[in-house]
C-alpha cells in the first residue's frame, strides 16, 4: 500500500528563513501576544487553503522571510484560525505591526508589492 501522507510546506518553518505557521486559534493568540510583548516587527500573512491567490504568493513570501531578518514572519489560514480571524474579510490579507500595534495593511497580492511593504516595515 503506498504512503498517501501528504506535506503542505505552509505548516513548516522555513530552515532559511523565519516563518511561523499559526495552527489554530490558540497558537494564533500566543503569537499576538508575543509581537505584543516583544514589540519586535512582524508581518502576518492571512490566506485559506482554498484560495489561489494566497497558494500562489505563499511560496514568496516564505522566501521573503530569509531576506528579512529583522521581521517575524506569521502565516494564518483563516480556516484553521477561525475565531482571531474573524475580522479578515479577504484574502490574503497582511498585517504589518510594529513596537506591538499595527501600523499597515495590505490586501492582495503582489510580490513586488510585498517586498516593497516589507522593506518599509523592516
Amino acid at each position: 500500500m503506498a504512503n498517501t501522507k501528504t506535506t503542505n510546506t505552509h505548516n513548516q518553518t522555513n530552515p532559511n528563513g523565519n516563518l511561523i505557521t499559526a495552527t489554530n486559534d490558540e497558537h494564533l493568540r500566543g503569537i499576538f501576544h508575543q509581537i505584543r510583548t516583544s514589540k519586535s516587527p512582524a508581518v502576518i500573512n492571512f490566506g485559506a487553503s482554498w484560495c489561489r491567490v494566497c497558494a500562489d504568493i505563499l511560496p514568496s513570501f516564505n522566501h521573503l522571510s530569509s531576506k528579512f531578518p529583522k521581521l517575524s514572519f506569521v502565516y494564518a489560514d483563516i480556516d484553521e484560525c477561525p475565531e482571531t480571524t474573524q475580522h479578515i474579510r479577504y484574502t490574503p490579507t497582511f498585517h504589518f505591526y510594529r513596537d506591538g500595534e499595527r501600523v499597515d495593511a495590505m490586501f492582495g497580492a503582489g510580490e513586488e508589492r510585498l517586498h516593497d511593504r516589507l522593506w518599509l516595515h523592516s
